[in-house]
């Protein structure tokens, strides 16, 4: 080979490595935060290589920004971390009196258990447990309950909602509340459903009065509880799905209050952020300006770095199954045409999170066998102009950056 051509294909490895290792990243970047009606300064920008944990793009990572509904990937990453997958919710029912010839000389007593799953419309379901309560007093042989239908929500203290939702929101389904006793989604149609006690309470008379199961309703006072049956919920790791790929309000808020109880908490939602935050900090996860107010993100006071999300991002690549709750790009849920038909499609997985003026979106890239190789965090506040055009832009940077970051291919010799 001639030395003008080993200099030529020198020079060709070193622009290839250049390329590779971050020369058009900030290129891809500044492109990215060129685009109009994007503000520099209300966006954020991190990519993190798994591989080394270096940071291959960001702008602007440590600028607290509201976060949508990407928060639900933080407080879907604290539960985890505190149940594993096989945790379950169980929702006990109880009788408090003497059985007499067929007649409960008490009351039925349902403890909530913050369940956001009982009897929901979506995915993953739960067994009906108007019928199961139903099952479980033929079993015992009850066809008269002398005093009344109690549903205990006192584990869970504190509103249904936090103090910073806005009240447009709490008339629809995906504003309701989060309850000690959840059924049905907290909705009927695209509606809240403030009392969901209620309706459970009103559907379980009507069916137990079609069964032949009277509900005299005497005031009886509440005495020993005896245990009658205990109605169990999928498995966390199938709500936790279902909330990333739906985006569920009610799912989040369940999982955070959730998380607060087994911490030792009231399970009242500012009680779980508290703790959600101390969890970070014995992580060691960059803390400044970081507010976390509720689980969904329904809030606007909520306040995320890019360098928040990518450590905790990073820190739950290892959990086999965590990346498999987010969206595949192209593929599914809120992702769904996101990166659609490009190099990319099925190989991001991301949480999105919208509202008025903001678009967010933290993940993964991932290599061939869905393992990450890649952190992404994308943050945008105060959206001036299309949010289409900040979506379009916000896939450009992703197909420039992973376009870029491939190895260099050996340069063949055709001396």
């Amino acid at each position: 080979m001639t030395e003008k051509r080993i200099t030529s294909l020198l020079f060709i490895i070193l622009a290839l490595w250049l390329k590779s290792y971050g020369q058009d990243f900030s290129e891809a970047v500044s492109n990215f935060i060129d685009n109009n009606g994007i503000k520099p300064e209300s966006v954020a920008v991190k990519v993190i290589d798994l591989s080394d944990g270096k940071t291959i793009a960001s702008h602007n990572t440590s600028s607290p920004l509201v976060p949508a509904s990407i928060m639900k990937s933080v407080t879907t990453a604290a539960l985890l971390d505190k149940t594993g997958i096989d945790f379950c919710y169980n929702t006990p029912v109880y009788i408090d009196g003497p059985l007499d010839m067929g007649i409960l000389r008490g009351n039925l007593i349902v403890e909530g258990a913050c369940d956001p799953s009982l009897n929901s419309t979506n995915e993953p379901g739960s067994t009906d447990i108007i019928s199961e309560i139903i099952d479980a007093l033929r079993k015992a042989g009850i066809n008269r309950i002398e005093g009344d239908i109690i549903i205990d929500e006192s584990d869970f203290s504190g509103p249904a909602r936090p103090a910073s939702w806005m009240p447009a929101d709490f008339s629809q389904s995906y504003g309701t509340g989060s309850h000690a006793f959840n059924f049905e989604d907290n909705s009927s149609g695209k509606r809240s459903v403030e009392n969901p006690g209620y309706i459970f309470k009103t559907r379980l008379k009507s069916r137990l009065r079609n069964e032949g199961i009277s509900v005299e309703a005497k005031d009886l006072g509440e005495g020993k509880r005896e245990k009658l049956m205990n109605h169990i919920s999928a498995p966390i790791d199938e709500i936790m799905r279902s909330c990333m790929m739906r985006s569920d309000n009610l799912f989040a808020e369940s999982m955070l209050r959730t998380y607060g109880k087994l911490d030792g908490g009231d399970g009242s939602t500012e009680d779980a952020a508290s703790r959600e935050l101390k969890l970070w900090k014995k992580k060691k996860m960059p803390l400044d300006d970081v507010v976390i107010i509720d689980g969904s993100g329904l809030s606007r006071s909520n306040r995320v770095t890019a360098d928040f999300m990518g450590e905790v991002l990073s820190n739950m690549s290892g959990n086999p199954n965590y990346a498999s709750f987010f969206p595949l790009a192209g593929q599914e849920g809120t992702l769904r045409r996101f990166l659609e038909d490009t190099p990319l499609d099925s190989y991001i997985a991301m949480k999105t999170g919208s509202m008025k003026g903001i678009q967010c979106y933290a993940g993964y890239k991932l290599d061939e066998n869905y393992v990450p190789t890649h952190v992404v965090v994308i943050i945008m506040n105060d959206i001036t102009g299309s949010r289409d055009k900040a979506k379009k832009a916000a896939e450009k940077m992703l197909l420039d950056i992973f376009d870029a970051h491939t190895e260099p291919e050996d340069p063949q010799n055709d001396e």
